[in-house]
């Protein structure tokens, strides 16, 4: 299958795309940062480097790759996990107008299939509403929205503890994202049990 990875080099992106690379799909890894372009080639993946908000080159390079399917693991979260409470509208527009964006690429490419990420505990401080939109613009057009728990595990920001419930390994949750490739439309959560 050809997948056109949004978000490859984030948190669970840089799992999912040796990941994919190993079942042995044909992956297009998007990344804003020219800098982290080499680090998806590295991975046997076709760099593309665009920003979500610039909707008419993004539709040009999901058009040039074709894919099948679009794997939507964008977020805009800061590496420092202080800086979470400033980061909630950045966030909250890369799940509305991010979505928008990436749904709008993903049909004019003609991509059958659209998996995206989102979350497993309700959010605060007004942002369910951006999360309701972006859950909502995938079902919309068939697509399967995977709810992770919090990440834990190298690389989150909860290294070395685990966080409240629900929460779920980053590696974990990359395994089980795979086989969602596959999976009919509708909503499905990954994280522990608690």
């Amino acid at each position: 299958m050809r997948i056109f990875l949004a978000g490859a080099t984030g948190v669970i992106g840089t799992r999912l795309l040796p990941l994919l690379i190993a079942a042995g799909h044909e992956v297009a890894g998007m990344t804003r940062s020219a800098d982290k372009a080499e680090r998806i080639r590295a991975a046997g993946a076709v760099p593309v480097v665009c920003d979500v908000y610039d909707a008419d080159a993004l539709v040009e390079g999901v058009r040039e790759f074709a894919p099948d399917l679009v794997l939507h693991q964008l977020t805009d979260l800061p590496d420092d996990a202080a800086l979470l409470p400033e980061s909630g509208a950045a966030n909250s527009r890369i799940r509305t107008e991010g979505t928008r964006n990436l749904v709008a690429a993903a049909r004019a490419a003609g991509a059958k299939r659209f998996v995206a990420q989102s979350i497993a505990w309700e959010p605060t401080g007004g942002r369910g509403a951006a999360v309701g939109r972006h859950e909502a613009a995938v079902l919309d057009i068939g697509g399967v929205v995977v709810k992770y728990g919090q990440f834990y595990g190298p690389g989150t920001y909860y290294e070395t503890q685990r966080p409240a419930h629900p929460r779920v390994h980053v590696d974990e949750a990359a395994a089980q994202t795979v086989p969602l490739l596959e999976a009919g439309s509708g909503v499905v959560i990954i994280a522990e049990n608690a």
